[in-house]
C-alpha cells in the first residue's frame, strides 16, 4: 500500500477511488448505520509510542469562492436596555441584510459622576454574590506548590471597578475624560450583558464546548453559527461526503445543528481522523467549509485546500500533563521562536524536535520564556504564522495536538513559561480554508467592505461589536490556555485592531488627540479589555503582551483602574531606533538619544525590549550582524584566520547594542532565536514564482528551506567567533538571572556623555558601563554609585570567552570613594577600553 508524509507523520494511504463523488453518492450512504469509517494509523514519529487514525484519500468535490452579500448575526445593538437580553438583528432594507455594530457617537451616553455611580452598583449586584464571590465566574486553577504537587484553588473574574484610576496615573488624560469615560461605561455595558445573558466571561468563553463537534455518552453534535446560510450539512469520510444525508437545522439565532447517535455497536458516528467539511447553501452559492471551531486540520499531498479532521482520540492516547505550570518570573527573558524554521536542515521541522533539541537550549542560554509563532493554523507557511485559517486547531504542519501538548509540559518540566503568539487581529482572506466568506456573506466574521479589509496585509478584520464574534475569540484565548496549559499571549498587531486607520500611514506622535478620537475603535479596545479580563481573573499567572507601536496611554494599566490591560507592552521603537543607528557610522550616534528611546515610557506600564526580533530578520531587512558585518560574515568568522576591522567592530557592537537594551529598555527582554549568536543572512520562507492580477511577477525562490532555518551549530561550533556572542548573550541572560535588574526599583543613568561616548546607569546595586567610542579607550575613568565598599567585574563584553581582546582584568577589585560625582555620593575608577560594556556589582571580603 502507499504511503505520504505530513509534518513528519508516516501515513499509509487509501487505493484510488475509495471515494465516491458527492454527486453520485447513493442514499444509502445517507444511513448512520452504514457510515464510512475508513482512516489511517499513525506508524511513527520521534519519540513518540501512540498511534491514531487520521484522514484518508482526495476530497471528491469542489469548493466554491463566494461573491460578497451582506448579513449579520446576533448583534449587540446600542440603546437595547441592559436587562433585557440583545435580540437578532437582521433586518431588510432593499432586499439586503444589514448589521448594526456597537460604536455609538459619544452623545449618546452622559457621564456625569451620578450616572456612573449608580451604573456601577448596579452592575455589582448584578455580578457579586451577598458572600462576595462572583457568580457563575468560578473555576479551578493550577497553583505551582513548593513540592511541586498540583492543587486547585478558586478563580474568578472581578467585577469591574470604577475605572477612574487612570487620571490619577497620567494627569494628561483629563482632557480625554469623556472619551474614557464613554469607553469604560460601553465596557461595563458589555460585562453586564454577559453575565446576564450568558452567564459571565466563565461561561462565554466556553464556546468550544458547544460549537463545533462536542462529545457525549450517546452521540456527538456538532454547532456552526453560520447566519448566511440557506441551508447546511454536515459531510466527511463518515458518510461518503453525502450532502443529503446529515441536514442541519437552524434556530433562530442563525445556528446551525446536527446530533449524530452513536452506532449500533456504541461506536461514534464519526471516527477519529475522519475528515469532515460543513456543506452550504449561501447567497453566494455552494460552499464547502472546515469547520469554524474545527480541533485539527490537515493538508493532504497534492491537494491544495486543507481539511478539517475530527480530533477526538481515544483516552489512553490523549497526552496527559505531568508537571505544573511554572509561576510567573519577576523579570521575564523571552526566547522567540518558530517551530518549523528551528533545525539545522533545510526542512519544517515538529514539536518532537523542538521539545527535545531547542527547548533545552533555551534553558541552557538562561531564558525562563519561550514564545512560540505560528501555532494557530495557516494554509500558507511564508505567512510567518499570522494569515490564520483555523484559529482552534495547532498547526499540522509539525505534528499532532498530542505532540504541542508534550512540548509545553516539558517546557513546564525545564521551568520555562510557554507564551502562544496568538492572533486575533485578522485572519487569513483564504475563503476555502479560513473564515472570509464563511457562510457566504462579507459580513459573518468582519466587517463589510473596506472596513473589514487590510490592504497591506491582505487579509479580514474582524467586527469586534459582534456578539458571537466576541464569544469566538474569548474563546479562542481560553482554548489555547486551558487545553493546551499556555502561559500566556502576545497579541500580533494590537495597533492596526484599535484604530480603524489600523496605523498605516500614521506618523504616532504622542500626542493624545492621536489615541481618543473618531479614528479609536472602541468595540476593538473593548474586545482586549475583555480577554484580559478572562486572562487575569480565570488564570492569573498568565501574561499579556501586546504588540501596539502608537504608544496608546493605559495600554498596561489593569482594567478595573480604567486601562486596557495587558501586562507588557513590546516595545518597539527600540528596534526602530537601532536599524536606524545601523545605517550609519557609530561616530554619529548619539548617546542622549539611545537613553532616551530606552528610558521613553509611561510610568507602571511594563514593557518588553528587544534589539529585534522575527520582524528584523526577514527577506528584505537585515538582522543587527548582518547591517554590522555584512558580507565579511561569509569568509573571516573562522577563528583560524584572521579578523577584520568590520568584523571586529560588528562583534563588539553587538554584544553592547544587546546589553544596554536589556539594561535599560524594560522590565522583560526578547530575542529571536539564532540571533543570540548573530544568525547570519535572513529568514526567507519556501515559495513560488507569484502571478498577480495586475500582470505584475514576483519571483520565487524555487521553494527552498535553506534560509528557512536556523544554524544552530555555527553557534555552537567553538572555531567560529559565532560562539563568543553566543556565549555572551547566555552570560547576559545569566546575570539578569542572579541580580534581577530589569525589574529593579532604582534606575539612575548618571552620565551620557557625547564627548568621551559613553554612558554610566545603575540598576540597583549594579553598575553599568559603555564606551561606545571607536578609539578611545579610558584608564581611571571615574564612575558614579550609590553604594560603598568594593565592587568587582561580573560582567565583561571583552572578555576573551565573549570574542573579545581581554583587556580588563576579571580579578581586579575596584573601591569607592566618597564625595559626589556625576550626582551620586560616590564613585570608583574603572579602565573603559573602546567598545566594550562591563557590569559591576558590590561585593563582600
Amino acid at each position: 500500500m502507499a504511503a505520504f508524509t505530513i509534518a513528519g507523520i508516516r501515513f499509509s494511504a487509501l487505493p484510488a477511488g475509495s471515494l465516491l463523488p458527492s454527486s453520485s453518492v447513493s442514499a444509502r450512504s445517507g444511513q448512520h448505520g452504514e457510515r464510512s469509517s475508513a482512516g489511517l494509523s499513525l506508524l511513527s514519529r520521534k519519540g513518540a509510542t501512540r498511534h491514531w487514525k487520521i484522514f484518508a484519500g482526495n476530497s471528491s468535490y469542489n469548493t466554491d469562492s463566494a461573491s460578497t452579500a451582506v448579513t449579520s448575526g446576533k448583534v449587540l445593538v446600542p440603546g437595547v436596555p441592559i436587562d433585557e437580553p440583545p435580540n437578532p438583528t437582521v433586518s431588510t432594507e432593499g432586499g439586503e441584510a444589514v448589521s448594526n455594530d456597537l460604536q455609538v457617537s459619544k452623545d449618546r451616553i452622559q457621564m456625569e459622576d451620578k450616572a456612573e455611580a449608580k451604573e456601577e452598583l448596579v452592575a455589582s449586584k448584578v455580578m457579586v454574590s451577598e458572600d462576595g464571590e462572583n457568580e457563575g465566574a468560578e473555576g479551578l486553577t493550577q497553583t505551582d506548590e513548593s513540592d511541586g504537587t498540583l492543587e486547585t484553588a478558586p478563580r474568578s473574574i472581578p467585577p469591574p471597578g470604577h475605572g477612574r484610576r487612570i487620571f490619577d496615573i497620567d494627569p494628561l488624560l483629563d482632557a480625554h475624560r469623556t472619551h474614557l469615560n464613554y469607553r469604560y461605561t460601553i465596557y461595563k455595558r458589555m460585562r453586564h450583558l454577559i453575565d446576564t445573558h450568558e452567564g459571565g466571561i466563565d461561561a462565554f468563553s466556553r464556546g468550544y464546548e458547544n460549537f463545533g463537534f462536542t462529545r457525549s455518552e450517546t452521540g456527538i453534535t456538532y454547532r456552526e453559527w453560520a447566519p448566511g446560510a440557506m441551508s447546511a450539512a454536515l459531510i466527511g469520510d463518515f458518510n461518503n461526503w453525502n450532502p443529503n444525508a446529515d441536514v442541519m437545522a437552524r434556530n433562530e439565532f442563525g445556528v446551525w445543528e446536527i446530533f449524530l447517535p452513536n452506532n449500533a455497536d456504541g461506536s461514534p458516528a464519526i471516527p477519529h481522523g475522519s475528515r469532515v467539511k460543513i456543506h452550504m447553501e449561501t447567497p453566494s452559492g455552494i460552499k464547502d467549509s472546515i469547520p469554524a471551531w474545527i480541533k485539527f486540520s490537515v493538508q493532504a499531498p497534492g491537494e491544495i485546500p486543507y481539511n478539517g479532521i475530527y480530533y477526538d482520540p481515544p483516552e489512553e492516547e490523549k497526552y496527559v500533563f505531568q508537571h505544573p505550570q511554572p509561576k510567573r518570573p519577576r523579570s521575564l527573558r523571552i526566547y522567540e521562536s518558530h517551530i518549523g524554521m528551528s533545525s539545522t536542515e533545510p526542512k519544517i521541522n515538529s514539536y518532537a524536535s523542538f521539545r527535545d533539541d531547542v527547548l533545552p537550549r533555551i534553558k541552557k542560554l538562561g531564558y525562563n520564556a519561550v514564545q512560540i509563532m505560528a501555532i494557530q493554523e495557516h494554509s500558507y507557511y511564508a505567512s510567518f504564522g499570522y494569515h490564520v485559517t483555523n484559529f482552534f486547531a495547532p498547526s499540522s504542519r509539525f505534528g499532532t495536538p498530542e505532540d504541542l501538548k508534550s512540548l509545553i509540559d516539558r517546557a513546564h518540566e525545564l521551568g520555562l513559561l510557554v507564551l502562544m503568539d496568538i492572533v486575533h487581529s485578522h485572519a487569513s482572506n483564504n475563503v476555502l480554508d479560513g473564515l472570509n466568506l464563511f457562510d457566504g456573506t462579507d459580513t459573518h466574521y468582519f466587517h463589510s467592505g473596506s472596513r473589514g479589509y487590510h490592504w497591506m496585509w491582505d487579509s479580514r478584520l474582524f467586527n469586534y461589536g459582534n456578539w458571537e464574534v466576541l464569544r469566538f475569540l474569548l474563546s479562542n484565548a481560553r482554548w489555547w490556555l486551558e487545553e493546551y496549559k499556555f502561559d500566556g499571549f502576545r497579541f500580533d498587531g494590537v495597533t492596526s485592531m484599535m484604530y480603524t486607520h489600523h496605523g498605516l500611514q500614521v506618523a504616532f506622535t504622542g500626542n493624545y488627540n492621536e489615541y481618543f478620537g473618531y479614528a479609536t475603535d472602541v468595540d476593538a479596545v473593548i474586545y482586549l479589555m475583555l480577554v484580559n479580563d478572562l486572562i487575569h481573573g480565570i488564570f492569573p499567572e498568565a501574561v499579556s503582551i501586546g504588540e501596539d507601536v502608537s504608544g496608546m496611554p493605559t495600554f498596561c494599566i489593569p482594567v478595573e483602574d480604567g486601562g486596557v490591560g495587558f501586562d507588557y507592552r513590546l516595545h518597539m521603537a527600540i528596534a526602530d531606533k537601532w536599524i536606524e543607528f545601523l545605517k550609519k557610522s557609530d561616530e554619529h550616534w548619539g548617546m542622549g538619544e539611545i537613553v532616551h528611546t530606552l528610558t521613553n515610557r509611561r510610568w507602571l506600564e511594563k514593557c518588553i525590549a528587544y534589539a529585534e526580533s522575527h520582524d528584523q530578520a526577514l527577506v528584505g531587512d537585515k538582522t543587527i550582524a548582518f547591517w554590522l558585518m555584512d558580507k565579511d560574515m561569509y569568509d573571516f568568522m573562522a577563528l583560524d584566520r584572521p579578523s577584520t576591522p568590520r568584523i571586529d567592530r560588528g562583534i563588539a557592537l553587538h554584544k553592547m547594542i544587546r546589553l544596554v537594551t536589556m539594561g535599560l529598555g524594560g522590565e522583560g527582554y526578547l530575542n529571536f532565536m539564532g540571533n543570540e549568536f548573530g544568525h547570519p543572512e535572513w529568514i526567507d520562507f519556501p515559495r513560488g514564482e507569484q502571478h498577480l492580477s495586475t500582470g505584475v511577477v514576483i519571483p520565487g525562490n524555487n521553494n527552498s528551506y535553506d534560509k528557512c532555518r536556523r544554524r544552530f551549530d555555527l553557534g555552537d561550533a567553538d572555531y567560529l567567533r559565532y560562539r563568543g556572542m553566543q556565549e555572551f548573550d547566555q552570560a547576559m541572560q545569566h546575570l539578569e538571572e542572579k541580580y534581577g535588574f530589569m525589574t529593579a526599583e532604582h534606575q539612575y543613568i548618571s552620565r551620557k556623555d557625547e564627548g568621551d561616548r559613553m554612558i554610566v546607569f545603575e540598576r540597583e546595586d549594579l553598575v553599568f558601563v559603555f564606551n561606545f567610542h571607536w578609539n578611545n579607550s579610558y584608564f581611571d575613568y571615574r564612575v558614579g554609585c550609590a553604594k560603598p565598599g568594593k565592587y568587582k567585574v561580573v560582567l565583561d563584553s571583552d572578555d576573551k570567552l565573549f570574542g573579545g581582546f581581554g583587556r580588563i582584568d576579571a580579578a581586579a577589585e575596584y573601591f569607592t570613594a566618597e564625595g559626589w560625582h556625576d550626582n551620586r555620593p560616590r564613585s570608583f575608577l574603572v579602565y573603559a577600553p573602546s567598545r566594550t560594556c562591563s557590569v559591576y556589582a558590590p561585593c563582600e571580603d
